[in-house]
């Protein structure tokens, strides 16, 4: 390159520059964000999150020093292939009939089951989520798929909302939703079912969604050695970051819990 011996250690040795700097600072701050969100957020959401720390700087630098620094959001799982109509069930109408958005809280809820694979087994989690805020605001947790994981999960749910009017409960058409334990709890706890059709996902999308995420940014590429070692997981993904911090795009990029603490702050203005 013709470049002499000298010039090229001096520039070898000189000093970074201040923009390069505040590059290397901000990178840092970045990986902090990716790493707490557990390598989910891309450079969308990691800028807001530098926003609300009062940090200021434009979402293209933020992409920008991603890339460099090849920090990435992982990947999620292709969605299933092609829609399927099922049967309705015979009893219990499919009253929700995707009409996924709600006006306000603990008018709707949406439950589902998903399985955890571990070295000592399946780790069975069921839960409940109000489709307004997109809360999840009941869970429980089993070693097997019996019923009484899906019941501890409602009635968690039912206690820990406290709902003043009837609550509707959408699901699938599984043997524990239909269920005369489970129709005896709904009764007891004023709710109404709705089923899914039978074999169609896109009936409970939203807590199909739920699923999907968590198995993305909780589940895959990390294996559990014991059930209680996800267990563990499962309670720190939901609580500690799913409801109070995970943005969601539903929300236009902010929590479950941020998304009801406005509501209500609105109601109280209202008043």
């Amino acid at each position: 390159m013709q470049v002499h011996h000298s010039g090229f250690y001096q520039w070898l040795h000189k000093p970074l520059s201040d923009r390069k700097k505040a590059d290397n600072k901000l990178t840092g701050l970045i990986k902090q964000y990716w790493l707490e969100s557990g390598c989910h957020y891309g450079y969308r959401n990691i800028h807001l999150d530098l926003k609300e720390a009062g940090i200021d700087c434009g979402r293209d630098r933020v992409l920008r020093l991603m890339q460099d620094a090849q920090i990435k959001a992982l990947r999620g799982y292709d969605r299933p292939k092609g829609l399927y109509g099922g049967s309705v069930h015979h009893l219990v109408p499919n009253r929700l009939d995707r009409q996924f958005d709600v006006t306000a809280p603990n008018q709707w809820w949406v439950s589902d089951m998903t399985y955890i694979k571990t070295e000592q087994g399946f780790l069975f989690l069921t839960i409940v989520m109000d489709l307004f805020s997109r809360m999840i605001v009941g869970w429980s947790m089993s070693a097997n798929m019996g019923e009484e994981a899906m019941l501890s999960a409602i009635t968690h749910a039912y206690y820990r909302r406290r709902p003043e009017s009837v609550v509707n409960l959408h699901s699938d058409q599984g043997s524990q939703y239909t269920s005369k334990a489970c129709k005896k709890l709904l009764s007891s706890l004023n709710m109404e079912a709705s089923m899914s059709r039978r074999g169609n996902c896109w009936d409970n999308a939203v807590a199909e969604s739920f699923f999907s995420n968590l198995k993305k940014e909780k589940v895959r590429r990390r294996p559990y050695k014991t059930l209680e070692e996800a267990r563990t997981q499962m309670f720190h993904y939901i609580e500690m970051f799913y409801n109070p911090k995970r943005r969601h795009t539903y929300h236009g990029r902010i929590s479950p819990a941020e998304f009801e603490r406005r509501y209500f702050e609105n109601l109280k203005s209202v008043e």
